[in-house]
């Protein structure tokens, strides 16, 4: 009995194992989608001087990519269902790498918005497919952590391509100066792209497909296997069937599966869609986007402000790390409280900071202890973002939805985000110059208040309950509280 059950000990750790080494392959479709929503940030100001471009047309070609992300991941999910995850993997891939190239070699501005929008596409599709490939490889009780690796992924990327920008960048002299081959830094910034986007195509040759996929296409005894050597399911036959059974309740995902009386949405597609929508509207990406830019416009020269945003993200990464630790202990609806509450106090203090700014144009400073506060802040509140809204969201919107309906909501939510990010990106650089940053980062700080509230009264608890207990029951929260 000993030998047996240590035997089966060391086959669930195993399994535990496996379903780590997938999802982090699959991830690296984070890793793009940080990689993407970064590089442009080191590379905005060359770019705005290269092709001499107005606060409205810079922040068009750099918000661009945003809408081809989101009509990738409106499509993603359809074309997983139809031709598999992996397959789809290796197509977003194949999208980011054209992306880099053609964006290193833009000649105008017409002909960068392509490659951005071709781009944003694959990252779209990277961004729907990771998250919903991990939550159909992962075992209930370690599905939280292993959903938190797409934000980790997406934190790394931020990382990696920030610090790879200031590397470029101090090697030239700065991002508009040339580099190699008589090409400026910027340009570098973009091609180094290919390299994580080669290494995600490769990655996803070696995995095995969905379970969930397989079932779909007949393939019950190839589905037992991955279910039993990767999500570690003691008898992944009868897995397999209950899998067919919730199936043989449904159909293909349409909109018939996410209608509702309100507004003409299931409720709980419209929490999804309000969720996507708060992560972006506390501002993040006006962070990591623009973060570059925003430190030198208060003051700091380029050079710091590089080093400055590189700090960011590597708290960033850290807080991701210490969120996925405890994302199944917790819960998540109390870590997103957490972070709501955390997120308004730092951005508050962010946007006093920058109400005392001083100067005009490029001749702006931040008094002291100003200038210390506004760091503080801003870095505080990438703390409580990388501990809650960061990650938690891509868990909710891929186990949130019932089976009948989760391929189209997850899809739903997923555009959602990108579009709010769209809004929020494209919508900064205007912002600042008419309205100022204090009024901008108070706007974040009520965005992150609401959200306190909107957890508190819509947001349903996930956390150690299986994809196929999912029954769209929006007040299943007042049930399902971690302990």
């Amino acid at each position: 009995m000993a030998a047996t059950t240590g035997a089966q000990t060391d086959g669930a750790q195993g399994a535990r194992g496996k379903a780590l080494g997938v999802s982090i392959a699959a991830a690296v479709g984070g890793f793009l989608f940080g990689f993407d929503s970064s590089v442009i940030n080191g590379a905005v100001d060359a770019l705005s001087d290269h092709f001499s471009l107005g606060s409205f047309l810079s922040g068009f070609v750099v918000s661009i990519a945003l809408l081809g992300c989101a009509v990738g991941a409106w499509y993603a999910g359809r074309l997983a269902d139809s031709y598999g995850r992996r397959p789809v993997m290796l197509m977003g891939s194949a999208m980011f790498i054209i992306s880099s190239v053609g964006s290193a070699l833009a000649f105008s501005v017409p002909d960068l918005m392509v490659w951005r929008v071709i781009g944003g596409l694959g990252i779209g599709i990277a961004s729907v497919i990771a998250p919903a490939y991990i939550s159909e490889v992962a075992p209930a009780s370690g599905r939280g952590a292993l959903g938190s690796l797409q934000q980790l992924a997406i934190t790394i990327g931020q990382l990696v391509v920030l610090s790879s920008n200031k590397g470029l960048a101090g090697a030239a002299g700065g991002a508009s100066q040339d580099l190699w081959l008589g090409m400026q830094a910027w340009r570098w910034m973009f091609l180094v792209g290919v390299i994580p986007a080669a290494v995600y195509g490769i990655l996803a040759l070696s995995i095995p497909e969905s379970p969930r996929y397989l079932v779909l296409r007949g393939e019950d005894e190839k589905a037992a296997g991955v279910l039993e050597h990767v999500s570690g399911e003691p008898d992944g036959a009868a897995k397999v069937r209950e899998i067919r059974e919730t199936m043989r309740k449904e159909h293909k995902s349409s909109f018939a599966d996410i209608r509702g009386s309100r507004f003409g949405l299931h409720p709980l597609v419209w929490v999804g869609i309000l969720m996507a929508a708060f992560q972006q509207l506390v501002g993040i990406n006006a962070i990591f986007y623009y973060s570059t830019t925003l430190w030198k416009s208060v003051g700091f020269s380029e050079s710091s402000s590089f080093t400055t945003s590189v700090i960011t993200a590597g708290v960033n990464v850290v807080m991701t790390v210490v969120a996925m630790l405890f994302v199944d202990r917790v819960g998540r609806r109390r870590l997103l409280t957490i972070g709501s509450i955390g997120m308004c106090v730092s951005l508050l203090a962010t946007a006093i900071a920058f109400s005392q700014q001083q100067g005009s144009g490029d001749d702006v400073t931040l008094p002291s202890p100003y200038g210390t506060i506004a760091l503080l802040g801003a870095n505080l509140f990438v703390v409580f973002f990388a501990l809650s809204w960061g990650p938690i969201l891509w868990i909710m919107l891929a186990e949130m939805f019932p089976n009948r309906m989760r391929a189209m909501a997850l899809a739903i939510g997923t555009a959602a985000n990108w579009i709010f990010n769209f809004l929020v990106t494209f919508s900064f650089e205007p912002a600042t110059s008419h309205i100022g940053l204090s009024w901008l980062y108070g706007f974040f700080a009520l965005c992150a208040l609401l959200s306190f509230f909107f957890v508190i009264a819509k947001i349903p608890e996930t956390n150690q309950r299986t994809l196929e207990s999912m029954t769209g029951d929006t007040h299943a929260r007042t049930r399902t509280q971690a302990p």
